[in-house]
Order: structure tokens, then C-alpha cells, then sequence
């Protein structure tokens, strides 16, 4: 084969290469869609393949937590190393398809081009041209990345205000039982929607931010028994229970909580499934189980809310089976994210 096709061929790959480094990154932090990005889910899964080995060697939940707690900013800082270096490959095979004939040269001019305000001694005026654009896009890069992260951070701040007002009223031991009881001696289980309404905000910013920006997903929170998917778990159980045992008239606000909780929780979910399809096993944690409660853990909550004076359905296996029905809706997706995110053990409705 001619040596100015090789060449020609180089060029290409190297633009190629360039291009689709630069796409990756307007869409994972100009686009406001949720677009799986080739290159960023290579980079995430490489850092927490090593999080999820290393994991492994410790023999608590408080220190894996500890060391994940590192996994979604490390594997942030780790992203425009990746752009960079591919951007930087992409410009040495152009280097070289343009009349650039040491390879080590072609590194020299890249790497300096990158890292500076663009290369001095180059062969020719192309050369120059193409190492002063791609010291132009190293510099955007970085400062794109850069001025995204007061929005992550504003995003993550807002989520987590809501995980520990919710500790405040689920308790210590984060139940759906708990929360009900602090609704029912507070008023907001039948006539104050003022909760609710706050929950389907949060679900709906979740559902927009944990797609949009999926390594939000990652973040966890500053306590370890904390966890934005343990919250949405008791929320959405909360919720299932009340829909289906208290016998009171139709709140539209617990619905629309409830259906806001349900869309947010499965978008997710399917957004990093569909993402993991290949290799399933090598985000989520396999140790980690959720359990589903059972019709004694329903009743334990039913007779509770009859201990409380709250008026409930009379047919309590009917208000079972319609709790199983909702609950098949989000349970799927609250113990993949789960796993994915190494949450806490997550309680029982009952709180056992």
C-alpha cells in the first residue's frame, strides 16, 4: 500500500479520533439529554472495576463505604485525563499524516501543543496550524469540565438536603412504618400535601440531573447510613402503603408523588442497565441484597396503623395484594440502583 495513503488514513483516524472525543464531551455536560457517551462509560467502568477489587478486600460495610465514597471523584478527575490523551493521539497520527516523519517528534509536538499555547518548532505551517487548535480544544476541554462542577455539586447538595430531612422523620432506622407514623402524628397523612409535594420535586430533579449527569448517581452522601436511593425506596414504600391501606379520600398529591418517584427511579435505572448490558455484573455489587417484604411485614405495618388510630381498609390481604401491585413497579429499579451504588442495607417497611 502507498506510503500517502497510510497517511491519509492516519488523518482521518486522527480527526476521527478528535471529533468524537470533543462530542463526548458536549454531551455529557452541554447536552441537557441523557446520552450513554462510548467513551465515558469505558473510563468510569475501568476506574470502578479496580474500586469494586479493592472493595472486596475489606471485611465491613463502613470501609467500603469509606473507600467508594472516593470512586465518583476520582473516576470525574479521571475523565479529561482520558479526552486528552486520545485527543493527544489523535493529533500525533495528524502530525504524522501531515509530513512529520519522527513518531517521536509527532509525540513531542502533541503533548507540548496540549499542554501550552500550541507548538513553535514545527515542520511546516499545517503542523502549526493544527498544534495551535489543539492546544485551543486541551484548554476547553478541561475548562468545560472545570465549569460544570459548582452545577454537580449544587445538584448533589439539593438531593441530599432532602435524604436527611427525611432521616429526621423516618428515624434512625430509616423505615416506610417510621415515616408513617411521623406523617400520621403531624398531619400529613391525610389532609397536608405540603411533604409530598416536596418529594415529587426531588424525584423529578432526580430523574433530570441522575441521567443527565449519571456520575451524580455515584456521589454518596456525607454520612454512610445514607443513601439517595434508600430514601427514594421509603418514599415510594411510604407511599404503596398509604395508597393501599388507608382507607381516606383520593389524594392527588401522594399520587403524583408516587407516579414522580416510580418515572425517576426506572429512568435511571434503565439508563445505566441498558448502559451495563453487556457485562452486567461488572458495576453491581452482586453481595448486596435487597429483600422484598413480606405479607408479615405488610401486616405488621397494617396493624400498627390501626394501633395509631389511622382508618384503613377493611380487607387488609386485598390492601396486600394492591401494595404487592404498586410495589412491582419501582422494586425492580430501587434494587438494581441499589447494588449499582453500593447503598446501606435497606430496611423492611416495618423497619425490621
Amino acid at each position: 500500500m502507498p506510503e500517502y495513503l497510510f497517511r491519509f488514513l492516519a488523518f482521518v483516524g486522527g480527526a476521527f479520533l478528535i471529533i468524537s472525543t470533543v462530542l463526548a464531551a458536549v454531551r455529557s455536560f452541554i447536552l441537557p439529554r441523557n446520552e450513554s457517551v462510548l467513551i465515558n462509560n469505558v473510563a468510569f467502568t475501568g476506574v470502578r472495576y479496580i474500586f469494586n477489587l479493592m472493595a472486596s478486600w475489606q471485611n465491613t460495610y463502613a470501609r467500603r463505604d469509606r473507600l467508594m465514597a472516593l470512586y465518583a471523584p476520582i473516576g470525574l478527575v479521571t475523565l479529561p485525563i482520558v479526552w486528552l490523551a486520545l485527543v493527544s493521539f489523535g493529533y500525533i497520527l495528524i502530525f504524522w499524516a501531515l509530513g512529520e516523519e519522527d513518531i517521536i517528534q509527532c509525540y513531542r509536538l502533541s503533548s507540548s501543543a496540549l499542554l501550552t499555547l500550541g507548538a513553535e518548532n514545527a515542520e511546516s505551517v499545517w503542523i502549526s496550524a493544527f498544534s495551535y487548535s489543539e492546544a485551543g480544544l486541551g484548554l476547553l476541554l478541561i475548562t468545560l469540565l472545570i465549569s460544570y462542577l459548582p452545577t454537580m455539586y449544587q445538584a448533589f447538595s439539593r438531593r441530599e438536603l432532602v435524604v436527611a430531612r427525611l432521616e429526621l422523620r423516618a428515624g434512625a432506622d430509616r423505615s416506610a412504618c417510621d415515616l408513617i407514623m411521623w406523617l400520621n402524628r403531624t398531619g400529613s397523612l391525610t389532609d397536608d400535601g405540603i411533604q409530598w409535594e416536596r418529594w415529587e420535586e426531588w424525584f423529578v430533579e432526580i430523574e433530570e440531573t441522575h441521567t443527565s449527569l449519571p456520575i451524580l448517581s455515584f456521589f454518596r452522601s456525607p454520612q454512610p447510613g445514607r443513601s439517595w436511593v434508600m430514601a427514594a425506596s421509603i418514599i415510594l414504600d411510604a407511599a404503596a402503603v398509604i395508597l393501599s391501606s388507608v382507607d381516606q379520600a383520593r389524594d392527588p398529591q401522594i399520587e403524583l408523588t408516587f407516579k414522580a418517584g416510580c418515572v425517576a427511579i426506572n429512568r435511571v435505572f434503565r439508563f445505566f442497565h441498558v448502559s451495563a448490558q453487556s457485562e452486567p455484573s461488572s458495576l453491581v455489587d452482586t453481595d448486596h441484597t435487597v429483600e422484598d417484604p413480606t405479607q408479615a411485614d405488610f401486616f405488621k405495618v397494617y396493624d400498627q396503623l390501626v394501633k395509631n388510630g389511622v382508618g384503613v381498609k377493611p380487607d387488609r390481604q386485598e390492601a396486600w395484594n394492591h401494595y404487592r401491585e404498586l410495589r412491582s413497579r419501582y422494586a425492580e429499579a430501587i434494587e438494581y440502583m441499589a447494588k449499582l451504588t453500593m447503598a446501606p442495607e435497606m430496611k423492611s417497611i416495618s423497619g425490621r
